[in-house]
């Protein structure tokens, strides 16, 4: 399976570092909860791994390639940075179909996907009167059409209930029981405390301290990833 790298990545922006000489693998068969303060430069990183920010030093990759460079993208990599991309005018399948169609996608595939993520029986509807926990699904649906290795996903509890969220972190507890790299970024920390193999933080663009969520609990005396995230990015130093 494909595994993340990123490099000496930085990004400036006139002046202003929003992503600071990061380097880190993010490893296959694990959820990777990626965590940062606002502004911390989590979506500059993930927007640069997807190939949609060039950086201004050093490199993201998916086992060493960058995302242009990938033979087929959509079977390596799904993405779900927002879930509001779809016209409120189209049905839900129709909608999923046109990404399909640009990535070489059966219409059974995306019937699979549809199922897969709870919108079987709302695959007729308009997107316009779907909830936000249901945009949210339907763009993890597109994220998976192409069946990718590696999953990038911002936020996906977003708008979802109590049940949407028990749902979610059982499908990504799945998809890294498959091998499959999943790297997600959330606010929601004590949700993200019961999916997650690994914690990936940063602060002010910089890398706070990466590894599994037990051995980092157990190396700053904490029981909580809320506690250690709070600890860390308020002291500002790397562990």
């Amino acid at each position: 399976m494909t595994s993340i790298q990123l490099n000496g990545l930085t990004k400036r922006y006139r002046g202003v570092t929003a992503v600071d000489d990061l380097t880190v693998d993010v490893r296959p068969g694990a959820v990777t909860g990626f965590l940062g303060p606002n502004g911390a430069g989590k979506s500059t990183t993930m927007r640069m791994l997807l190939g949609l920010v060039r950086p201004t030093a050093g490199s993201a990759t998916f086992d060493g390639k960058v995302y242009a460079d990938l033979p087929h993208p959509a079977h390596t990599v799904g993405a779900l940075l927002d879930p509001a991309v779809f016209h409120p005018g189209h049905r839900a399948r129709s909608a999923l179909r046109v990404v399909a169609a640009s990535t070489g996608t059966s219409d059974a595939r995306v019937r699979e996907v549809l199922a897969a993520v709870g919108l079987g029986d709302a695959a007729r509807r308009r997107v316009g009167g779907f909830s936000m926990g249901m945009r949210q699904r339907l763009a993890l649906a597109a994220a998976l059409l192409g069946d990718p290795e590696t999953l990038v996903l911002d936020e996906p509890s977003n708008g979802l209930d109590p049940e949407g969220m028990r749902w979610l972190r059982g499908f990504l507890r799945r998809l890294a029981d498959e091998g499959r790299t999943v790297l997600v970024s959330s606010h929601v920390l004590a949700e993200l405390a019961q999916s997650v193999d690994d914690v990936l933080i940063i602060s002010r663009g910089r890398l706070v301290t990466h590894g599994a969520m037990s051995d980092l609990l157990a190396r700053n005396q904490q029981t909580d990833l809320e506690e250690l995230f709070l600890d860390l990015t308020s002291s500002g130093d790397p562990s």
